[in-house]
């Protein structure tokens, strides 16, 4: 708790009105890697408490649609559209494209991430399962060339999931933003350019 209350990136969030730390970490991820413009359609997976929906919905502007997505309640962000339901769900996913409403998607971004029940073994799988998800969603949903950003956990099913990212994108690569701190096992596989369009 002392280390949530004394880090230099909560208190940023708290100073700048982000909703969250996890907001710097995107912010890194586009200055370094150019994921958002104006006029994008995004998608924002494991979007609560809306750190990272504030970012997205600043960088594309009122000109983009983006359509954020949790289990968990989420108090609105001016410029998105908000969806609250199980992602391992149909009916949720029938609800994501629905506010769609037909439009490919330039970016997926996924910070969804299972809660932790401190079994190590089983809170990796169901990471594991929920990036797997996000993956088939991104593979379903994003333009060709489109971008695809997720959080995973390295450790069982890793090694798996990369070579998965490589069937589908043309690039892949990791990164580990500054504000993701160092103990934490958790990365951002990044996919850029989708080899097939929607489905």
């Amino acid at each position: 708790m002392r280390e949530h209350v004394n880090d230099p990136y909560v208190l940023l969030a708290k100073k700048e009105g982000f909703r969250s730390r996890a907001a710097y970490k995107l912010m890194e991820m586009d200055e370094r890697d150019h994921l958002l413009r104006p006029g994008m359609t995004v998608v924002d997976l494991g979007a609560a408490p809306g750190g990272w929906t504030q970012v997205a919905a600043r960088k594309i502007g009122s000109a983009g649609v983006l359509v954020a997505f949790d289990i968990l309640p989420m108090d609105p962000v001016r410029g998105a559209v908000f969806i609250q339901g199980d992602f391992r769900e149909d009916s949720a996913l029938a609800m994501l494209r629905e506010a769609l409403a037909g439009r490919a998607v330039d970016l997926v971004i996924s910070d969804m991430a299972p809660n932790i029940s401190g079994i190590g073994a089983a809170d990796q799988a169901r990471s594991m399962h929920l990036a797997e998800l996000a993956l088939e969603f991104a593979a379903q949903h994003l333009k060709p060339g489109g971008v695809f950003v997720v959080k995973v956990f390295q450790g069982e099913g890793f090694d798996d999931y990369v070579r998965a990212m490589r069937a589908h994108f043309e690039k892949v690569t990791v990164r580990k933003p500054k504000a993701s701190r160092d103990r934490s096992a958790e990365v951002y596989m990044l996919g850029r350019g989708l080899v097939s369009g929607p489905k």
